[in-house]
């Protein structure tokens, strides 16, 4: 398929630029919404474009008179308005941004911080015990804490603000006219290690601005649009995208917590958002219960058949039909982005019949992240989409199915992982970035992934089976919460595998139907489950055997499964 660009957009070099064009172009239109809470009353607070880029200066001028300027600024915390701003002062002044998972456990962070050659760090007050405890012992870099609120011993964002201001108004211009390389490291940026330790890949401002502008060129991102960030900053789908919106001029707004969602959605009006297919997942479970409370189950099926039935001759009544659905996540959600970890198929075609559009992304840290996507014009059930306007990528060594590993080049790809010359030069060959993740085109250029290079289970026939594929028809069974597929060697045959799967139930839906079942005989109904799910495989991808528990999987904090820290625990239990 030929590379597509739908929507007009304006190609930057850097960030800088970015959100210069944007405080013209958008001024005193609202960029970010701010909650205040005191007690009971709730307030709104408005930060216009202008205002933004006001804060960024003053923020990143003040950062300078510290003497950060070329030094590295870690980040940690929940998304909110101060992260933005000292993310974007680190851009825009060409000091280097680490931002930091909130969730790290303390030896974790502590490491991250002493890899990353951190010089100073903004934390959330949630996090003063751990800051306090790393400045106490003395190991780390740092030379500089900075909170994001006012607290007792430490500087706050507000006086940095307040310091820049003054600064600013003294003739200070050093920081507003510094010159970007876009072409040098910018952010270092840890990896989640769903396998090994993480990886701090090195971007660079032009791997950011290149992304956005292709991401611009192929989705309805819409001045008028109101988007919940969702996504962690530290996670690069949350931080490119949270410019890209910038970029586009929509108004921001942050979440109160998963708890919250659809609050929050109906709050502030969402018309889009970005996330990982768990919240999405989430959202749409929360719609179908509903539906289902309420008997409204046949009504729904006959409705969607004949909404699509209309939709082929060019009548779009979807949003009539499923109006009640729409207005219960505030009336305005219209566009939704999945990113982060493969998408259950069922649940982005459930949504698209409501008329809300959803699309899935695929990338890595490793490519700022984007590198395909769905949009209007190229969309499959359960694929990611097409290259992006500016990549190019291949499937390396295809097999006879045209499965192969999948490899890119284009001007997001990483500057390379961080003092980790051999692990680079394993993943950057010939200017191609090669993802670890396989996949293949279909018939009409459309990419699909299939799953991780490493996850696949290799049977002594030669056959192929990847975890990812069974894992997502298995999650979508009654009373499955997660699971996970892997291979266990043949009891009679120690050369060859067989497939078995970790279920882990749902208490609340299992106790809401059953009360007081036994798991022996839950054990017996998701078996026969499991059972009748094997008819529709071919033989050599049934499922042979099945641990069922209640305690959650282990995973990364962007909740990507740990398998080889649950195989080991699979292997310490049977």
């Amino acid at each position: 398929m030929e590379k597509i660009k739908i929507y007009e957009a304006t190609e930057f070099n850097n960030v800088k630029e970015i959100i210069y064009n944007s405080a013209k172009k958008y001024n005193e239109k609202t960029a970010f919404v701010i909650k205040h809470k005191n007690g009971n009353e709730v307030s709104y607070e408005n930060v216009t474009y202008t205002r933004l880029l006001e804060d960024i200066n003053k923020l990143g001028t003040c950062f300078y008179n510290m003497g950060l300027q070329g030094k590295r600024i870690a980040i940690i915390g929940k998304n909110r308005y101060e992260w933005v701003i000292t993310h974007l002062a680190n851009l825009l002044g060409g000091i280097v941004s680490v931002p930091l998972d909130k969730d790290l456990q303390y030896d974790e962070l502590e490491g991250s911080i002493i890899r990353s050659k951190a010089d100073c760090i903004v934390f959330d007050e949630k996090l003063t015990d751990e800051i306090t405890e790393i400045k106490n012992n003395g190991r780390t870099n740092l030379t500089e804490y900075i909170c994001m609120s006012e607290i007792d011993g430490y500087k706050s964002i507000k006086e940095l603000l307040q310091k820049g201001e003054e600064l600013i108004a003294s003739g200070q211009k050093e920081y507003i006219n510094a010159k970007i390389d876009e072409n040098a490291m910018n952010i270092l940026l840890f990896t989640s290690g769903t396998t090994s330790n993480s990886k701090a890949v090195m971007l660079s401002q032009k791997n950011i601005a290149s992304n956005i502008y292709a991401m611009q060129c192929v989705e309805d991102i819409r001045q008028s649009d109101t988007n919940i960030a969702f996504l962690p900053f530290h996670h690069i789908f949350g931080s490119t995208c949270i410019v890209m919106m910038l970029a586009c001029g929509v108004k921001n707004v942050f979440p109160d917590g998963l708890r919250y969602i659809k609050q929050n959605l109906n709050e502030y009006k969402v018309s889009l958002f970005v996330g990982v297919p768990v919240l999405i997942e989430a959202i749409y479970k929360t719609i179908m219960k509903e539906i289902e409370k309420q008997g409204k189950t046949k009504l729904i099926k006959v409705a969607t058949v004949i909404s699509n039935a209309l939709l082929k001759l060019h009548i779009d009544i979807r949003r009539k039909i499923f109006k009640q659905v729409i207005d219960a996540l505030g009336g305005e959600l219209r566009f939704v982005i999945s990113g982060g970890a493969p998408a259950d198929a069922k649940v982005a075609k459930g949504f698209n019949d409501m008329g809300i559009k959803t699309v899935q992304g695929y990338g890595l840290s490793e490519t700022a992240p984007v590198i395909a996507a769905e949009n209007e014009k190229a969309m499959a059930s359960g694929s990611v989409g097409v290259p992006m306007i500016n990549d190019t990528i291949e499937i390396d060594s295809p097999d006879e199915n045209g499965i192969g590993e999948i490899k890119v080049k284009g001007p997001n790809v990483m500057l390379g992982y961080y003092e980790m010359p051999e692990l680079t030069a394993e993943v950057l060959k010939d200017g191609w970035f090669y993802t670890g993740d396989l996949g293949y085109y279909d018939k009409k250029g459309i990419l699909h992934i299939t799953g991780r290079n490493k996850n696949m289970i290799v049977l002594k026939n030669g056959k192929k089976v990847f975890p990812e594929e069974v894992e997502t028809l298995v999650n979508r069974l009654e009373f499955v919460e997660e699971c996970m597929v892997f291979g266990i060697p043949d009891k009679r045959d120690k050369s060859d595998v067989r497939i078995a799967v970790k279920i882990v139930y749902n208490k609340d839906e299992v106790k809401e139907k059953y009360d007081n079942i036994s798991e022996d005989d839950l054990y017996k109904i998701i078996w026969n489950e499991i059972k009748q799910l094997n008819t529709t495989f071919p033989k050599y991808k049934h499922i042979q055997r099945m641990l069922l528990t209640s305690e959650e999987l282990i995973k990364t904090t962007t909740k990507k499964v740990k398998r080889q820290e649950e195989m080991k625990k699979i292997i310490a239990s049977l």
